[in-house]
Formats: C-alpha cells, sequence, structure tokens
C-alpha cells in the first residue's frame, strides 16, 4: 500500500500537518434547501448548536455554507448569503476559538466578510471559475483555499452531457484551478483541491474518481473528498448496482442483491428515507463509512462529512491501516 504524502499548511497562523492523520471536515448548512438536511440547521441558533455538535463528535474543521449545491439549486444574492453565514461564523468563533472554520462560498465578498468573522479557510467548489476574486482574497488572508472540480453549474451539472472521459475532464479542470489561483499570487502551499465527487458526474463515474484517486498526486497537493448522504453512495447501498458499459442487459445488476432490493423495494426506501427528525438511516451511515474508507486508503486528506459520529469510527480504523503500512503508528484526539 503507497504511503499517503504528507503536506503542511498555515491555518489561522498554525501549522496542521496534513497526511500524519485524516481530517475531518463536518458539514453545515446555512440553507433551507440542501439536498442532506432539508433546512434543519436554517436558524442562528440551530445552526451553531449542531456546529458545536459537530466538534464535540470530534470534527476538525466546520464548513459553514449558506448557498446549497445540490442538483437543481439556484444561486443566491450575496446579501442573503452573508446574512446567513455571518452571524454563525461569528458565534462558532466565540464558542469554538479552536476549531478551523472553512466558508463554503463561490463569491469574493462572502469570503473576505467571513474571514474577516472568523473563518480561516475558503472552500469554492467552483474552482475560481465564478469569482477569480476569491483567489485575492486567499491571497490577501494567508488562508488555505480548497479548488473543486465542478463540470457546469450546480442548477444544470447532473443534466448531461457528462464528460466521455472523467479523469481527463477532473486533470483538466484541476489544472486550470490551480493555474488561476498562482496567476493571482496565492501561494502553492495554500492550495487543497477536491475532485468533486457529484458535481457533475454520472454514478458511475464518482466510483472511477474514488478507484483513481492516486492520480491527483500529480499535482502533489493534499486532497480532500466528499461523498457524504451523495446519491452514488445511496444507491448502491440499495442495491441499484452501477452501469456496466456497452451491455445494458447487465446495466445495474453487479450484484444479485440488486434484484431483491430495488428502487422500491423496502430495503431501498429505508435507506433512502428516515422518519421526521430523526438521524438518517443506519445502512445509509455504513455506505458514507465504507466509501469514506476507500477514499483514505487511496490518499485523501481531508474527509467532508455531515455525521461526524458515525463516519469517526471508520477515519481511525482507515488511518491505522495506512500508518501501519508506513511502520508509524496512527493516534487521534
Amino acid at each position: 500500500m503507497a504511503v499517503r504524502p504528507q503536506f503542511q499548511v498555515q491555518v489561522a497562523g498554525q501549522t496542521v500537518h496534513l497526511g500524519q492523520r485524516t481530517l475531518i471536515m463536518g458539514v453545515l448548512n446555512v440553507t433551507p434547501d440542501s439536498f442532506s438536511d432539508g433546512g434543519r440547521y436554517f436558524s442562528l441558533q440551530r445552526a451553531v448548536a449542531h456546529g458545536v455538535e459537530l466538534a464535540r463528535a470530534g470534527a476538525d474543521w466546520i464548513d459553514v455554507g449558506g448557498e446549497s449545491t445540490r442538483p437543481g439549486a439556484e444561486p443566491v444574492s450575496a446579501e442573503e448569503e452573508l446574512r446567513r453565514v455571518i452571524p454563525v461564523i461569528q458565534r462558532l468563533r466565540e464558542m469554538l476559538p479552536a476549531i478551523p472554520i472553512s466558508v463554503d462560498t463561490t463569491k469574493a465578498v462572502v469570503a473576505e466578510e467571513a474571514l474577516r468573522a472568523g473563518a480561516s479557510v475558503v472552500n469554492d467548489v467552483s474552482g475560481l471559475r465564478f469569482d477569480p476574486a476569491i483567489a485575492d482574497v486567499a491571497r490577501a488572508h494567508r488562508a488555505p483555499l480548497i479548488l473543486m472540480h465542478l463540470r457546469g453549474r450546480p442548477a444544470t451539472m447532473q443534466q448531461g452531457p457528462f464528460a466521455r472521459s472523467i479523469w481527463r475532464s477532473v486533470i483538466v479542470g484541476l489544472n486550470a484551478a490551480i493555474r488561476r489561483a498562482l496567476a493571482r499570487g496565492v501561494r502553492r502551499e495554500q492550495l487543497i483541491i477536491d475532485p468533486g465527487l457529484g458535481f457533475g458526474k454520472t454514478r458511475r463515474q464518482n466510483y472511477e474518481i474514488a478507484a483513481g484517486l492516486r492520480r491527483l498526486r500529480r499535482f502533489h497537493l493534499p486532497v480532500m473528498v466528499g461523498a457524504s448522504r451523495k446519491s452514488f453512495v445511496q444507491a448502491v447501498v440499495a442495491g441499484e448496482g452501477l452501469a456496466v458499459p456497452g451491455n445494458s442487459a447487465r446495466s445495474g445488476r453487479l450484484w444479485p442483491l440488486a434484484e431483491r432490493t430495488g428502487r422500491g423495494s423496502p430495503a431501498a426506501r429505508k435507506t433512502r428515507h428516515a422518519p421526521q427528525g430523526s438521524k438518517h438511516p443506519p445502512l445509509l451511515e455504513v455506505g458514507d463509512a465504507a466509501f469514506t474508507v476507500a477514499t483514505i486508503l487511496a490518499g485523501a486528506h481531508i474527509v467532508r462529512v455531515h455525521d461526524v459520529a458515525s463516519i469517526l469510527p471508520a477515519v481511525r480504523i482507515a488511518d491505522a491501516i495506512l500508518f501501519v503500512s508506513s511502520g508509524q503508528v496512527a493516534r487521534r484526539p
């Protein structure tokens, strides 16, 4: 097993080591239409309480976002996004002084105000395509900048046509994003890359990315991966399988389980839907954990997840395997 490359990044003046163990980024959506939580944390009080809960569960960083990027989502104004995220970031900074806060935004003005409010990392899902001035903000604040690969825009990204070669698309797209950042003076040591699972990819392409994640080592940058609660994980957990190229008769039937747990089956319904106010169902949590372990063993340095408590044990196991294979001993607080 190949040893995961190690990096150092400066976060709020502190040196963070990436690769010694996997960092967990807890997701905090302050939106009314998130695909993952349906606006459960849209109010200030609930958002802050959930952020604190994520930290107590083991999150290393907390990613606050005020604009949904689910398939079909329409953009919101900068004013509305600021109204949603700034009070949450300010309150979390007061309550969690030691936890780095990331702002999930594609707007330079939001990134600027978020960093002033207490955030210390910028997470741009557009890879500087929507607003390249985000790079200027990251440079001025010396903040880490996460560059994600996204085909199209959230409103239309799952409508196709999809890339014929997903790895060519990811490599070309991330290379362009890195060039944009460096051209605006961002130091390479500030950059983190994300292949953008679920963003303009088919179900099969997401698994191709996970299977070939080591290809991203060509960039010599730390890698973040986010697959939590996404439909390509849910579908396979429900037994729907993957399409087999060139043989439509076998499409979706890679496992016998698919015959018994199709889209309308009780198992699939249990995987997809939880009672109002309850946690996500155990099957989905297991699927998220399994996919997360696969990406860590393939070299991911940061995993972006919603259910920190349920993912943490799997992350510890993956880290233990990686560190034993490298002749070291993994330790997580």
